[in-house]
């Protein structure tokens, strides 16, 4: 007569969460830091180093203690973010403690500041405390939509952080930048902090305004020109981009601030339109600071004619640089297959090897293979996030994924465009490879984010409840 097929939810109900997959991942991440660090000590001194079981059990514990928060309170979160960015913290602190043992930048450290202390181990103590937050934000948010409540305070604590560099006796002038602040005797970066948190502020606003910045009122060259008044946002986030760039002379954070929003604006509304508004408006801004802010028309004359300053700066001649064109020559001399782990000279960019151009460093002794690996792993973690925000199920959710990454790649792609001379320097440093407590721990907290909204997009629907008369809810399929 006919035949029942029942509703099947058994294949949403019994997805799979991909823990253990995050673990065999988990492994391989510990495993080839252990590996790189095990080659610099031969490399250097012939013998396996001292410190290596420490290091593998440290870094193994790290490890070890994301997962298991994952597995037990976001079980359906993404199996990559861990993993990957666990190798990319394994293997900057690989190549700060080869930087540690150069004698080159010992002797410089003792003769600028009186004596040498290592970077390794306060890099570690760095990272221990990003994997605290980053478990934190997945044990004490619980669903990430709650961040979309303080959509306005979110913007004022933003301004804050932005702002404090600018403080008297609380900011920091370094090498011309006024992006750091002194407490207690630690040095922190305010904007990298900042950028997560305005972009909890950009996912709120846009998520009500979309609609109305999404309307257009004229096509000109095939392009939705928006409405006069609808200007207004990308206008005011423009000001306060070029004014972080003017007080601050701080290129990088202002490109991603701007960037950032950019990108989410465009998410919000699919127009093109945001896009090119924003590129011009950029190049504008940029052109018009470079025209009479001197740090930064140091910065571009060392893009464009880096070797002019490296002499310049070799003659004595202040207000130059010439780490620009040794970092060039850093990446020249590692080639396709790198010089080896701890054989390159990378040493010789003083003050700034394992932090603004420790992508130099890896250039040169892993050469151009090893690069795009790591730049391949960075490109991962930008797609895994905005992989989370097309299967986030709800707009604020969605907007925020798309802008933690937006704000991930932009950053890679600054720091990246800048060593290697694709455009001026910024003084941004690599995520989670660069020597520095506030960028490690800030992006250790994006990525606890990221897994907060992935596990909520992927966690199934709940069964329905079983009841007597299920029979009568069966689909009924004539033969």
């Amino acid at each position: 007569m006919s035949s029942t097929t029942q509703t099947s939810t058994i294949g949403a109900i019994g997805a799979p969460s991909r823990r253990n997959t995050e673990l065999a991942l988990l492994a391989f991440a510990v495993v080839i830091p252990l590996f790189a660090y095990m080659n610099v000590g031969l490399a250097l001194t012939g013998e396996v180093p001292t410190g290596m079981l420490g290091y593998g059990m440290g870094l193994g514990l790290l490890a070890a203690v994301g997962h298991i928060v994952v597995r037990k309170f976001a079980a359906y979160a993404d199996p990559l973010l861990l993993p990957l960015a666990t190798l990319l913290n394994g293997l900057g602190l690989v190549i700060i403690w080869r930087l540690d043992q150069s004698e080159r930048l010992q002797q410089l450290a003792k003769d600028q500041y009186g004596s040498f202390s290592p970077s390794a181990p306060n890099q570690l103590m760095y990272s221990a405390i990003g994997i605290a937050l980053f478990v934190g934000v997945l044990l004490l948010m619980k669903d990430h939509r709650v961040l979309q409540r303080y959509t306005y305070i979110s913007m004022v604590s933003a301004l804050v952080l932005l702002l404090l560099p600018l403080v008297p006796g609380l900011g920091m002038n370094v090498f011309g930048a006024k992006i750091w602040i002194s407490v207690g005797g630690f040095s922190i970066q305010p904007g990298e902090f900042a950028k997560i948190v305005i972009a909890v502020f950009f996912a709120g606003y846009l998520m009500v305004k979309r609609d109305a910045l999404a309307l257009a009122s004229r096509r000109f060259m095939g392009l939705y020109l928006p409405r006069g008044r609808d200007l207004g946002p990308i206008i005011v986030v423009w000001a306060m981009s070029i004014l972080i760039l003017v007080f601050e002379t701080d290129l990088g954070t202002s490109l991603l601030f701007f960037g950032m929003f950019v990108v989410m604006l465009y998410v919000a509304t699919e127009r093109t339109s945001w896009i090119i508004f924003g590129l011009l408006m950029s190049a504008v801004g940029a052109v018009g600071v470079a025209s009479f802010e001197p740090h930064v028309q140091s910065r571009v004359q060392a893009w464009l004619d880096p070797m002019r300053e490296y002499m310049l700066s070799r003659q004595g001649v202040p207000g130059h640089s010439e780490q620009a064109m040794q970092a060039l020559w850093s990446f020249g001399s590692g080639g396709v297959l790198g010089a080896g782990l701890g054989q390159g000279h990378s040493d010789l960019i003083k003050f700034a090897a394992n932090s603004d151009f420790v992508l130099a460093t890896f250039g040169e002794e892993i050469g151009l293979a090893g690069v795009m690996a790591i730049l391949l792993i960075y490109g991962l973690i930008t797609e895994r996030g905005l992989r989370t925000a097309l299967a986030a199920r709800d707009p604020f959710g969605k907007l925020l994924a798309a802008g933690l990454s937006g704000a991930f790649a932009i950053q890679v792609f600054v720091v990246a465009g800048g060593v290697m001379g694709l455009i001026p320097l910024t003084g941004m440093t690599m995520p989670f490879l660069a020597y520095g407590g506030s960028s490690v721990i800030a992006n250790w907290a994006l990525v606890g984010i990221l897994m907060r909204i992935s596990d909520t997009a992927r966690r199934p629907a709940p069964s329905p409840a079983a009841s007597p008369d299920a029979e009568m809810t069966q689909i009924v399929r004539p033969e």
